[in-house]
């Protein structure tokens, strides 16, 4: 079995049985040696690229803000390298509407050209009238691909185990999207790709084995059961290897592709008449906080983002953290130009929020500190530091209650 990776998670390798649960290997790296998760390499592999880069806005030689905005957003784009796709009709279809909780639920599908079809949660208060502001929620990664928008919401008193557990580590265990759209939001939750319903199906694999894990009839057969539902969190953990890499012979990045379908999302959001278009945020917590770096730093008709438990350095991955990152994270060349808080620095002035947790064991804390260090920097250069809000949470890796009230609280500030 190939070596992999537990995606947003520590882990140490059995050379037969791959990666196990835990802490790595070596703990707590010194950046001021020579040793790295690189070997001795670390500290050469960090001088490549100057500090500020290339088309950092803390870069001297950019005064101009929208000059040097065109410029970051081409680059960056050409980079990311998101797909084109015809879009023409998507087939959007309504398949139930009801009430839940004091809320309207509206479960939806479309049809993208490639892929199973997209299936979505939108939420909204039930007596609402009058377009509402809306927030495109975004699902996270958690080594949970099996599932994805039921992860942050909930539309029946039938929860399964594992969302509930999942609900109970992450989120308090809230449903983060209905408390939310209880608030007067319209919120949408969309399975992204190689999630939930875009998940990567056993029986459409060829070419490849894994083991213990290759027991797909079985588990698309009843895929609902908690352990055909472990084997297949398994299996895509090790899959994301075989995908990232098929993905840039196919001239696009991960990041790239879940940019594009966050777009078709956000497309649909933005055209329904209960959603006031100019009031549009988005949101996530670890892998959604990191699309939401990408979607809130290149899409701009996101007026408010909120990045939770996903924001340190190119350095922090490159010297200590990068296996700790599912391969959704990563842009061949990006760092030469922009350090990683500085995608989504490319959405100054519009108001951002970034939510990080002080014993995250995803990141190092300094290098945390050093993000929100650069996106502060870039907000007061911009002249509109009140729009910028980074906040530390004592805890691991999490989007808490208290978390997600300080972050209803800026959407309250910015899109009502």
């Amino acid at each position: 079995m190939a070596l992999g990776s537990i995606p947003l998670f520590p882990f140490s390798f059995n050379k037969d049985n791959g990666p196990i649960l835990g802490p790595p290997i070596e703990e707590n790296i010194s950046q001021t040696n020579s040793k790295s998760i690189i070997g001795a390499y670390g500290n050469w592999a960090t001088s490549i690229v100057p500090d500020p880069p290339e088309l950092s806005f803390r870069n001297e030689k950019w005064t101009n803000i929208d000059q040097w905005r065109k410029k970051a957003l081409e680059k960056t784009g050409e980079l990311v390298s998101a797909p084109t796709i015809e879009k023409g009709s998507l087939g959007i279809t309504l398949k139930a509407s009801y009430e839940y909780d004091g809320l309207t639920v509206e479960e939806l599908q479309w049809q993208l050209p490639y892929g199973n079809p997209t299936e979505a949660i939108l939420l909204k208060p039930k007596d609402a009238t009058g377009p509402l502001p809306a927030v495109l929620g975004l699902h996270d990664h958690g080594g949970q691909k099996y599932f994805g928008k039921r992860k942050i919401t909930k539309t029946s008193d039938e929860v399964h185990p594992v969302i509930v557990e999942h609900q109970k580590d992450s989120y308090s265990g809230l449903s983060w999207a209905n408390e939310l759209a209880k608030q007067g939001y319209v919120v949408m939750v969309h399975d992204t790709f190689t999630f939930g319903s875009r998940r990567v199906r056993f029986s459409d694999v060829d070419g490849i084995t894994w083991g213990h894990c290759m027991v797909g009839d079985k588990t698309d057969q009843n895929p609902e059961d908690s352990g055909n539902i472990k084997i297949y969190n398994e299996w895509a953990t090790e899959h994301e290897h075989i995908m990232s890499k098929s993905l840039f012979c196919g001239g696009t990045t991960w990041p790239g592709v879940t940019l594009l379908e966050d777009q078709i999302a956000l497309d649909i959001l933005c055209d329904r008449s209960d959603v006031n278009e100019e009031k549009v945020g988005c949101c996530g917590l670890s892998g959604g906080g990191l699309r939401t770096d990408y979607l809130g730093g290149l899409d701009h008709r996101i007026q408010c983002a909120i990045s939770v438990g996903f924001m340190s350095t190119w350095n922090d991955f490159l010297l200590s953290k990068s296996f700790t990152h599912t391969w959704m994270t990563y842009v061949p060349l990006l760092p030469k130009y922009l350090d990683f808080p500085e995608v989504l620095g490319l959405r100054v002035p519009l108001p951002t929020m970034v939510m990080s947790n002080n014993e995250d064991q995803l990141y190092t804390l300094p290098e945390m500190k050093k993000a929100d260090a650069i996106l502060r920097e870039v907000y007061e250069k911009a002249g509109v530091s009140e729009r910028y809000s980074g906040k530390f949470y004592p805890g691991g890796h999490k989007f808490d209650a208290a978390m997600q009230n300080d972050a209803f609280k800026w959407f309250d500030q910015w899109l009502k």
